[in-house]
């Protein structure tokens, strides 16, 4: 009964839900992505034309789960148990990662309406906000965390801290412009390069994650 007990408590069960449901978001984001058969050469290149804003909002998607799933697997990495709160956060966020491919359709299919570049925003900020409360719960409560010292925790706050913002920031922009919320996003690849390249300089053993 001992070691049932702890492996309910393991995150390792979590992790493999985890990689199952990035796995299957992932997977969903190129459902839509298909040029109809029998087309002539003419609309067979104007079908193709019209896949661009599609294969745009995939790539953008997928390079965001991407990060999204290596940050979930890190998080619950730094974990030595799941409690019941951890478990919320984690599911929580989960569900939020298993809604990402229809804000991204609504982006490929209307990405000149504000609400819809608003929705996708908002999804991705509250998908963070979830998985820096997932954070911050294991690292407050060392009962549950392995060791993190305190310039790894801010490293990993202000990580998932900048998507929030960007992303939530961008929210009112889009019913003003939302191209310019679109390209306001690209501020977030500098950011993360140099949070990437400090936590490299301040600890140089690859991550165990």
């Amino acid at each position: 009964m001992t070691n049932l007990g702890a492996d309910r408590k393991s995150p390792e069960r979590l992790v493999a839900l985890s990689d199952g449901i990035f796995a299957i978001a992932m997977t969903l984001l190129v459902l839509d992505i298909r040029v109809k058969e029998g087309l002539d050469a003419a609309a067979f290149r104007d079908a193709v034309h019209r896949l661009l804003p599609a294969l745009g909002a995939y790539a953008l998607s997928f390079t965001i789960l991407a990060g999204f799933w290596r940050d979930h697997r890190r998080i619950l990495n730094l974990a030595h148990r799941v409690d019941g709160l951890t478990l919320r956060f984690a599911l929580t966020g989960l569900g939020a990662i298993a809604l990402v491919p229809f804000p991204t359709t609504l982006l490929s299919d209307y990405a000149s309406q504000p609400l819809a570049v608003a929705c996708y925003a908002v999804t991705v900020a509250v998908i963070d906000l979830l998985e820096l409360a997932l954070f911050l719960t294991i690292w407050r409560r060392p009962w549950t965390a392995r060791p993190i010292s305190a310039g790894v925790g801010r490293n990993i706050v202000l990580d998932l801290g900048s998507t929030v913002l960007v992303f939530g920031a961008t929210v009112p922009v889009a019913f003003v412009s939302p191209r310019a919320a679109m390209w306001t996003w690209l501020v977030l690849v500098p950011v993360k390069l140099a949070l990437g390249r400090r936590e490299r300089d301040r600890d140089p053993r690859p991550d165990g994650g």
